[in-house]
């Protein structure tokens, strides 16, 4: 492989891309194609930290809409992401890619707590780092979680891997003319809301000059193209 543009990154994977074609719960033949990928990155020297959704099997704020207290709603749906975690620990562990997973919830029985010092020394190890259960409290997404992980494991880049190829003007499954951005500010990324993440998640890589890389997953060989600091997809990023 060519040199690594970055030495440390954080990985974004909606809870969705484990459910491969069936749209819900956990596809194991979906989840090992893309971790080939992060196991063949991680063994260059690239170190690596992990953050997963949960929409596959359970979505907060949906639950919440349908009049669930919100609280215990976006509890739940921190659970579904450690239950994702385990699935993708297990999928890199099968292939010989040495992972921990790390928790924001304490369960000790399947995690270690979530404890930076302790999470940026696995990366230095060489271990993929699964971050689980978003920040350990309601009211932030997931996406608000990968940017302060990425924040507090000083990530060169925030890699957020998606089904579509980058960032569009609008709905491009809706819209056939939705024209795509090669990069865009943060500014014009939250005032436009071009969904790229959630708005407190933006701001926070913005407030720390953070470059978000959105790009298609289930493309082969894209996240080793994006590592090397390829084209591809779209940058956000200050202006």
């Amino acid at each position: 492989m060519d040199k690594l543009r970055y030495s440390r990154v954080l990985i974004k994977l909606s809870g969705e891309a484990l459910a491969g074609d069936q749209h819900f719960g956990i596809e194991p033949h979906a989840i090992s194609k893309f971790c080939r990928e992060i196991a063949d990155v991680s063994a260059t020297g690239l170190q690596v930290a992990l953050v997963i959704g949960g929409g596959n099997i359970f979505r907060g704020m949906s639950a919440s809409a349908k009049g669930m207290d919100r609280s215990s709603a976006d509890y739940m749906g921190m659970l579904a992401t450690v239950m994702n975690a385990m699935a993708v620990q297990d999928a890199l562990e099968k292939i010989g890619c040495d992972t921990r997973v790390m928790s924001a919830i304490p369960m000790q029985a399947v995690a270690e707590p979530y404890i930076r010092r302790r999470a940026v020394r696995h990366l230095e190890k060489g271990r993929v780092v699964i971050c689980a259960a978003g920040t350990g409290n309601p009211f932030f997404t997931t996406d608000t979680a990968a940017a302060l992980r990425a924040m507090e494991l000083k990530a060169e880049a925030i890699i957020k891997a998606t089904k579509v190829d980058g960032v569009y003007d609008k709905d491009p499954v809706k819209y056939p003319d939705a024209v795509k951005y090669d990069t865009v500010s943060y500014i014009e990324a939250l005032e436009k809301r071009l969904g790229v993440m959630d708005s407190t998640a933006i701001s926070l890589a913005m407030d720390n000059n953070l470059p978000i890389i959105v790009f298609n997953l289930f493309e082969e060989g894209n996240i080793e193209r994006v590592v090397k600091g390829e084209k591809l997809g779209t940058i956000v990023q200050g202006e």
